[in-house]
């Protein structure tokens, strides 16, 4: 895969762990008679870290790069990991909204 497909794919997989989670989680909150608007904002807050993890394809791969990077001198992967990185921080921000976006719906409905 080239440089671009990945980035997108980043983004993308950043979203979809947020939103999805998020959907699953207010799912289970309507099972369990919790209030599901809540969970869902709740479980997108916490999980911004963990859907950038997973949409990089995990820690440790990211390290070994960051390794190459720095003690053999390869800036190029270096940067390029860098920006898979903000790309899906983005990515998990724009999902956080998202799902922040339909809470305050949510609340405006209720009224």
């Amino acid at each position: 895969m080239n440089f671009l497909s990945n980035t997108v794919y980043s983004f993308l997989i950043a979203i979809g762990v947020i939103i999805g989670a998020s959907l699953f989680a207010g799912i289970g909150a309507i099972i369990n008679n919790h209030p599901p608007l809540k969970t869902m904002y709740e479980m997108a807050a916490s999980l911004k870290i963990w859907a950038v993890a997973i949409a990089i394809g995990g820690t440790f791969t990211s390290f070994e790069v960051f390794e190459k990077g720095l003690i053999k001198g390869d800036i190029r992967s270096l940067i390029k990991q860098a920006i898979y990185i903000v790309v899906a921080l983005i990515g998990a921000n724009i999902g956080y909204e998202a799902i922040k976006m339909v809470k305050r719906c949510g609340e405006l409905w209720s009224k």
